[in-house]
C-alpha cells in the first residue's frame, strides 16, 4: 500500500489570525512548499455523520479573490459529486448555485464601484 501525506503550514499573527498558509504534498510534482492566501478542508466523520471542516484565509485574500475561491470550491464541489453519484440533476443545481453565486458578486461589486 502506497502511503502520501499533505503537510499544511499556518503560521499566525499574535490574535491568532493566519498570516502565511504553506503546504506539500509527498506526491506532487512541486519540490518545496506552495504559498496559499486561503485553505478549505473537509473530512467526513462517518461515526458522526458530520462534516468537520478548517477554513482558513490570510489578511492578504482580498474580497474579490475570496469570491473566485468560493466560485471555484463549488464547481469543484459538483465536479467531485459527479463522479461519486452521476447524479446529473444535482450536479447541475450545484452549478447554477456557483454560477448564480458569482454573478450576484460581480453585479454587487458593480455597484459598490459605481461601473
Amino acid at each position: 500500500m502506497h502511503t502520501s501525506t499533505i503537510k499544511i503550514d499556518v503560521q499566525l499573527d499574535k490574535d491568532k489570525v493566519p498570516k502565511n498558509i504553506s503546504w506539500s504534498a509527498s506526491d506532487s510534482t512541486a519540490d518545496n512548499f506552495q504559498d496559499a492566501k486561503a485553505m478549505m478542508v473537509s473530512f467526513w466523520d462517518g461515526a458522526e455523520k458530520s462534516a468537520l471542516r478548517v477554513d482558513l484565509w490570510t489578511n492578504e485574500m482580498m474580497v474579490d479573490e475570496m469570491a473566485d475561491f468560493y466560485y471555484q470550491a463549488f464547481m469543484g464541489m459538483a465536479e467531485s459529486y459527479d463522479r461519486a453519484t452521476h447524479d446529473e440533476i444535482l450536479v447541475n443545481d450545484i452549478r447554477t448555485f456557483a454560477k448564480s453565486f458569482y454573478q450576484k458578486f460581480k453585479e454587487l461589486q458593480m455597484k459598490e464601484n459605481k461601473i
